[in-house]
């Protein structure tokens, strides 16, 4: 009668505190991420939209601070941007220029115009982006009240994903190449189709990701 091995009496060790740690952290992010995700866009939509309300209400420093941070992601086109505290939410290029308020006719001088008492103070993030990560909001609400009634969209193929696209894609390029002008109603629109419709390419998928993320992590429990 043979004896089992050395190797036959191994029992896998327990994972140790560290690991078990890590693996609470990644399994609370897997069933929290639309969560998460959603709170890091309430918090980059409300930085710029707070930029007007604190150079409208004196505190300017720390406006300017928020419009030098948001220049980085975004150009700050005065006459691409919604304005807040003025008689005008929107202003053609045209119209900032004949007031004499723009630093400059060039791309890169234009953004430095945060706007002004008279004209009201510009929100530091432009039309398009806010509609963009707006409706990237919205889309995610809307995921997650479909998720918990235990119902779902119909997933957004490649090839319908690019349709949705398309608009965006025609408004900014043809605007970029200086073929026509856009305007806010444009902007907004494309921005909002390109927002929701890649919640509803990118959030099923990240779900799918997160699932097998938390199967993973239920195989290796000991």
């Amino acid at each position: 009668m043979s004896t089992p091995g050395p190797l036959a009496d191994r029992v896998p060790a327990p994972p140790d505190r560290f690991t078990q740690t890590v693996n609470r952290l990644v399994a609370w992010v897997a069933r929290h991420w639309l969560l998460l995700f959603s709170v890091f866009l309430i918090l980059y939509l409300a930085i710029p939209i707070s930029a007007p309300i604190l150079m409208h209400s004196g505190h300017e420093r720390l406006g300017r601070m928020i419009y030098s941070l948001y220049r980085l992601l975004c150009h700050e086109l005065p006459e691409r941007s919604y304005f807040l505290f003025g008689p005008q939410h929107v202003y053609s290029l045209s119209e900032l220029t004949a007031a004499g308020v723009l630093p400059g006719l060039g791309i890169f001088e234009r953004p430095l115009y945060l706007g002004d008492v008279q004209h009201g103070y510009k929100i530091a993030l432009c039309q398009r982006d806010l509609a963009i990560y707006g409706s990237l909001l919205l889309g995610g609400w809307l995921f997650g009240l479909l998720r918990n009634r235990r119902m779902t969209l119909p997933r957004l193929t490649i090839k319908t994903y690019l349709i949705f696209v398309a608009p965006i894609a025609l408004d900014g390029f043809t605007q970029l190449f200086g073929w026509r002008e856009s305007n806010y109603v444009l902007r907004t629109a494309t921005g909002a189709i390109f927002g929701l419709a890649s919640a509803g390419l990118a959030y099923p998928n990240i779900e799918d990701a997160m699932r097998d993320a938390l199967r993973g992590l239920t195989v290796q429990a000991p």
